[in-house]
């Protein structure tokens, strides 16, 4: 099978097309045939092996020390599955399922092999059944950006007719926060650059800030939950004085907080909300599986509007 393999951390240029063995599933597990895979900001993390100093042994314990312990990365996907082990029970053969890998990767390749059983994130699988609504590009970008966007809103206890604030608002985890904090009822104020001012407002924002005019929060008003959805722990103008734009009860989260524990409920929720029609994935651009350098030197430079998802194309895929 095609994969694209990553023997050493570095830029792009490492990540390699090479042809595999194709997997067999355990007993315990399905072989997916993959037919998208996204390109996350935590993947080209992954390939740089570029991480704050404070996360670099966490981060090599999970991924490996000198090079990948997996070198054929990716953490999202969706596909169809083309046989299972015998112990499987919650999916059979053409099953079509989107899922996040997890510490096994594997999405960047024409098959691979989850368990049925993961149930939660961050470092274990989960998987559930695609929305019949949207393609497998589209399902690709939602297992880890969505349950991320998901995750901190539960966190935050956010309620109905409270005033939100999201700080990324036009990036994978931003995109997905803008619509499920809307779905929550939420009065939704989105951060971003002047190109997606308009991205962001069709995506239900009531009011929309461009980061690049700086005094755009001096006015006084209050925030009842504050979502930096794009972390990296570094701190611009307008970052520091969201973090300080907050009711004296209100909730400051970012995608820098530690993660606990994301089950796979909140997937499938997520699998049931794009179904009825109450939130999309946000798509910048597609790139063939042999274009995957590109892909990664896109996201690196830090402009996509919503998700970068590769496509895997297979001799006899309909």
């Amino acid at each position: 099978m095609k994969a694209i393999v990553c023997t050493k951390y570095g830029p792009p240029e490492v990540l390699q097309l090479a042809h595999l063995e194709k997997p067999v599933p355990k007993d315990n597990e399905v072989l997916i045939r993959v037919y998208a895979a996204s390109v996350t900001v935590s993947d080209c993390l992954v390939r740089s092996g570029k991480v704050d100093i404070l996360l670099w042994i966490p981060m090599r314990i999970f991924v490996g020390f000198r090079r990948p312990r997996h070198p054929v990365l990716g953490l999202e996907l969706s596909g169809e599955i083309e046989s299972t082990g015998r112990d499987v029970k919650r999916f059979k053969k053409g099953d079509q399922v989107l899922a996040f890998t997890g510490k096994r990767f594997g999405a960047y390749a024409e098959y691979t092999c989850l368990p049925e059983d993961g149930l939660c994130m961050p470092q274990d699988s989960i998987m559930t059944l695609k929305p019949s609504n949207v393609t497998y590009e589209e399902a690709a970008a939602v297992p880890s950006r969505g349950t991320l966007a998901l995750y901190f809103l539960k966190k935050g206890n956010i309620q109905k007719e409270q005033k939100v604030l999201i700080y990324g608002a036009s990036g994978g985890v931003g995109t997905f926060a803008v619509q499920l904090a809307k779905y929550f009822g939420a009065e939704v104020t989105g951060v971003c650059s002047t190109t997606n001012l308009e991205l962001v407002k069709s995506l239900g924002a009531d009011t929309v800030i461009d980061y690049t005019k700086e005094d755009s929060l001096r006015r006084g008003e209050l925030f009842d939950v504050i979502f930096d959805a794009v972390g990296k722990r570094r701190n611009s103008t307008l970052k520091l004085l969201c973090k300080k734009a907050l009711t004296p009860n209100g909730r400051y989260l970012s995608v820098d907080d530690r993660i606990s524990k994301i089950p796979v409920e909140y997937l499938v929720s997520l699998k049931e909300l794009v179904e009825a029609g109450k939130i999309k994935p946000v798509i910048d651009r597609c790139y063939p599986l042999e274009q995957i350098v590109e892909a990664h030197r896109y996201v690196d430079k830090g402009h996509k509007k919503g998700n970068v998802v590769i496509t895997v194309e297979h001799d006899n895929r309909t």
